[in-house]
């Protein structure tokens, strides 16, 4: 039995040799999107383009702008005349805010009764930016409105210290984009390595005609099946150390956990999700088919895992049915292990809707497979 499954395992190495470009794009092609995307999320939101109107042309006016430069978060790149040139530039997306400083500004700033204001208009179809640049504006606001009131009561301005919160980070002290991430993007990149290379194994021999050939051959189904699944496991786990080193060495991802205790769930992960591209691989008649299945599924569970937006944000019934997702157990055991430092003390029930996950999507594949190879 062993030879033989040994003889199945180097006729689908030789396949990948001759489709070469198949695991060298998987793994190439996974490394350099996680270079793509760390590198663009480890930096801070800056020099955002805005515009300006001033309407007051005022000592405080230009401070006011000044203030909001030197945020970094914007940079000024242009003056507006009127509000029609705002309104365009913000529709062709030429900048991602506006500020409007009315006419009086200056004036109800020294007024004790007065009541300044600001007009900033952001780009919403840009949440993410427009997020950055709100928090950066209420901070010059709150700044602005702290030096009026102390002003207004002739106070001097250390004289009221207010409010002044202890705020601790764990896991991200500075509160890194890459370290959110890129461990995600890897946890989704391996599920897809995994699953591309299980749906294309039978497709491709039932596209090339050769599944017949395989299957009168003195074959068991299990023998097949264990057989094209090993090098399937093997790229993709190599594909998964390889990411992992880009994501520790190049972004200084911590591996605050045990590497070894990682290294075991990824192989057990893998075996999961070789299950379910197994079924995609029988039930596809072309490679093409399978690919798209692929990208569909993929798609469902990317939505599940936590990564574009929070589970606990969801209606319950989907955050019960994220339980059902593999890549949510997944992504949670890696952010556990890589961040937090954490073992199967706190893991434990991560890993067991892994292992129950695994169970049935194994033995429903399993039988399914066996079944269409009969």
């Amino acid at each position: 039995m062993i030879r033989r499954i040994w003889s199945l395992v180097v006729k689908e190495f030789i396949h990948l040799r001759r489709d070469w470009w198949m695991p060298a794009f998987m793994v190439i092609g996974g490394a350099m999107e996680l270079l793509l995307i760390g590198w663009a999320t480890s930096r801070p939101i800056t020099n955002l383009p805005l515009m300006v109107l001033d309407q007051d042309q005022s000592n405080a006016s230009r401070e006011n702008v000044t203030a909001l430069e030197n945020t970094t978060t914007f940079e000024i790149t242009a003056w507006a005349s009127d509000l029609e040139e705002i309104e365009s530039a913000l529709t062709r997306g030429a900048v991602n805010a506006a500020l409007v400083i009315p006419p009086g500004f200056s004036r109800e700033i020294a007024s004790i009764m007065g009541e300044p204001q600001l007009i900033v208009m952001l780009n919403g179809a840009e949440s993410i930016a427009a997020t950055s640049a709100l928090r950066s504006v209420e901070g010059v606001v709150r700044s602005w409105n702290e030096k009026i009131v102390l002003s207004r009561l002739n106070l001097p301005p250390d004289l009221l210290s207010g409010f002044n919160p202890s705020i601790r980070v764990w896991f991200n002290e500075a509160l890194s984009e890459a370290l959110y991430t890129t461990p995600a993007e890897l946890a989704l990149m391996l599920e897809f390595t995994v699953l591309v290379f299980a749906a294309l194994s039978f497709a491709r021999e039932r596209e090339l005609g050769t599944l017949e050939q395989l299957l009168v051959m003195p074959f068991s189904s299990l023998e097949i099946i264990v057989g094209k699944s090993i090098p399937a496991i093997l790229v993709a786990f190599i594909d998964f150390v390889v990411m992992l080193g880009i994501v520790h060495f190049a972004f200084k991802v911590p591996v605050r956990g045990s590497l070894l205790l990682l290294l075991i769930i990824a192989f057990g992960y893998l075996i999961v999700e070789l299950g379910k591209g197994l079924v995609i691989s029988v039930t596809s008649r072309t490679q093409h088919q399978a690919f798209l299945s692929v990208m569909l599924i993929g798609m469902v569970d990317f939505m599940f895992t936590g990564y574009a937006a929070p589970v606990e944000s969801m209606p319950r019934i989907l955050q019960v049915f994220a339980n059902f997702i593999p890549a949510h157990h997944w992504l949670a055991i890696m952010r556990g292990i890589l961040l937090k430092g954490v073992g199967l003390e706190v893991l434990w029930p991560h890993l067991l809707a892994l292992i129950g996950l695994g169970i049935v999507i194994g033995g429903f594949s399993l039988r399914f497979v066996r079944r269409a190879l009969a």
